[in-house]
């Protein structure tokens, strides 16, 4: 299917997978990604607890289905420009974080680090599952490996909050 041949819901779909465009960076997608899926972070920061993870929880399973319906329209699968999954991975880093430049900045590196490096479980979850859990799964659980450390590191006072 060529470009112009898509529907207006493909291409809200493909807007919104490719983090508002964002995923057609041409050099380090996943990275822009994430570093665009700041702004509306810090909009969700605003909430409190339960409405945070209700959305991060909303985001994520409307993302399984946009990943795999966007690799559809791609013919792909994990096209790097689908950048959903680091929106979500990074805003699961971010559940009862307290808000601020250096807790952003380590949240980020964490999130990039765990995603990059893929370490076990992770690796295992990009390699076996498919589809749009597929995509999804290893950023969320390099979402949660970041969340604990950042926390680990916020609870002995390893990082400073302001």
């Amino acid at each position: 299917m060529s470009k112009l041949n898509y529907s207006s819901s493909d291409k809200l779909i493909l807007f919104l997978a490719t983090g508002f465009c964002a995923g057609h960076a041409p050099k380090a997608p996943g990275t822009v990604g994430t570093i665009v899926a700041i702004a509306p972070l810090l909009l969700l920061q605003q909430l409190t607890l339960v409405p945070y993870i209700i959305v991060v929880a909303l985001a994520c399973i409307a993302g399984i289905y946009l990943c795999h319906k966007a690799d559809e329209l791609l013919h792909t699968h994990d096209n790097k420009s689908i950048v959903w999954d680091e929106f979500c991975g990074l805003w699961i880093t971010f559940i009862a974080v307290p808000a601020g430049w250096i807790t952003l900045l380590a949240g980020f590196v964490l999130f990039r680090f765990f995603d990059i490096i893929k370490p076990w479980p992770i690796s295992a979850a990009d390699r076996k599952v498919t589809g749009g859990l597929g995509v999804m799964l290893d950023d969320i659980i390099a979402g949660m490996f970041a969340l604990v450390i950042l926390h680990s590191l916020l609870y002995y006072n390893l990082l400073p909050t302001t």
